[in-house]
């Protein structure tokens, strides 16, 4: 069970946070959940997917890993990629809605920090709080990441509707021959039908346009170029040319 409790310099002026990136702090995952907010970043380094999550409804995926926890970006050294999404930056941290007393008004977003996390510390890391109470450099690029997630999330349902209506959504299978015995193939997996997007009169662009989900739409394709080069990280960490 998490151990959540809002972040505050007094309470937590003493604590720590352990960076780097390896299986002890969770990283050790084939797929992240990745937002709106942040696909072009992704769409550089990783294919984006979409798949349905239990309630049937669309969320995005940066494909880690062919296998179950295989993340071919964490090396002995960390995280071997110019972006990390915004899920996996975020360590102990998340947001919460802190309501009114009175119980009127939409409340307000609070950072929130999971003390029982494996990232916290006292004796080692990087400070939350500077010495007067101040927010850490640390701190400052974990509250961006954590932008990037409420913000994205609040996005992420209105985008995909946009993308159901205009019928831009198409189920993929990828099959990839890692070499003469074995085949992976990725399904239950959804993309933008390229075909479809490239039929869209100029009123529906326009529309996806000034919705701000069209340049997604055209990131989450062009990242399925990534794949590729998944397979080749796969292929030279198996010693495989």
């Amino acid at each position: 069970m998490a151990n959540i409790a809002l972040l505050n310099n007094v309470d937590h002026h003493d604590l720590r946070i352990l960076t780097g990136h390896s299986a002890e702090f969770g990283d050790a995952i084939s797929q992240a959940l990745v937002f709106p907010t942040e696909f072009e970043a992704v769409s550089r380094e990783y294919p984006i997917f979409f798949r349905k999550d239990d309630q049937d409804e669309f969320q995005a995926i940066a494909l880690l890993g062919l296998a179950p926890r295989e993340n071919l970006f964490l090396t002995e050294e960390g995280w071997d990629a110019r972006y990390v999404p915004a899920i996996q930056q975020r360590g102990p941290f998340s947001i919460g809605i802190q309501r009114p007393e009175d119980g009127d008004g939409p409340g307000e977003p609070m950072i929130q920090i999971d003390l029982d996390h494996p990232r916290i510390s006292r004796d080692e890391g990087i400070p939350i709080f500077l010495e007067h109470g101040g927010s850490s450099p640390l701190l400052e690029g974990i509250s961006d990441a954590l932008r990037r997630l409420y913000i994205g999330l609040e996005h992420n349902k209105p985008m995909f509707d946009a993308f159901v209506e205009n019928e831009l959504i198409e189920p993929v299978t990828v099959e990839i021959m890692l070499n003469e015995e074995e085949q992976v193939d990725l399904t239950s997996y959804y993309t933008i039908g390229v075909e479809r997007f490239a039929s869209l009169d100029g009123d529906a662009l326009a529309r996806l346009n000034a919705e701000g989900f069209l340049r997604p739409a055209v990131w989450a394709m062009s990242s399925l170029g990534n794949v590729e080069q998944l397979v080749a990280r796969k292929n030279r960490l198996s010693g495989i040319e």
